[in-house]
């Protein structure tokens, strides 16, 4: 039996329910996080002491990291779909889901913070600002790169896609001054309209 910790709505918990959905795998959900507590008790911080969600655990096997779940999940369960076999494709997929993190993130993080979970009072305007700049350059660089090819990976949708996709819908959703990214906007389209993004992904931000 696989089960997972987490809110629905947190954007790493997500990533991890939108890749069971790809590969088809059936697990138990079990809300923790902010409202939910749950990640502050002994019991789960025996399973995760940084006390943060997601957490995996399929029979004794217990494993934490949005990200290291999904490579866990495709390696174990989707090897071919998900993770391409072409070790080169599922390199490059790694790659742009680690540039998702490192960079993406990096620059969201302010403008979610400030714009979902801060009130209008308390608002660093300037973290925000500068946070927006951020994210209008790098995703000029995902633009420029999907003008090549469909998805990160290349051909097929991947691992890759997944943690860029969950950011580029926060973007559209937090900032209404953007970039004109025609190609972007198009592979965004595209793996929006994926049942594991419908059913997990497009609800409102809170």
């Amino acid at each position: 039996m696989m089960t997972i910790w987490g809110r629905a709505n947190s954007l790493n918990v997500q990533k991890v329910l939108w890749g069971l959905e790809e590969i088809g795998l059936a697990y138990e959900r079990i809300d923790a996080g902010l409202q939910f507590g749950v990640n502050d008790t002994a019991a789960f911080k025996a399973m995760n002491p940084n006390g943060l969600v997601p957490v995996l655990k399929e029979d004794d096997f217990v494993l934490w990291e949005s990200h290291a779940i999904l490579r866990y999940l495709t390696v174990r369960h989707g090897h071919g779909t998900l993770l391409p076999t072409d070790g080169q494709v599922a390199a490059l997929a790694d790659q742009w889901m680690d540039w998702s993190g490192s960079i993406i993130w990096a620059h969201m993080r302010p403008v979610f913070q400030n714009l979902v979970r801060t009130p209008a009072d308390q608002r660093n305007m300037q973290a925000v600002a500068e946070g927006c700049a951020g994210l209008a350059k790098s995703f000029l660089i995902l633009d420029d790169h999907l003008k090549k090819q469909p998805f990160v990976a290349g051909d097929v949708f991947t691992i890759g896609d997944i943690p860029l996709a969950l950011l580029m819908f926060r973007w559209v959703y937090l900032v209404q001054e953007r970039p004109d990214t025609p190609a972007l906007d198009q592979w965004f389209k595209n793996v929006s309209g994926r049942a594991g993004f419908v059913k997990h992904c497009a609800a409102p931000l809170t």
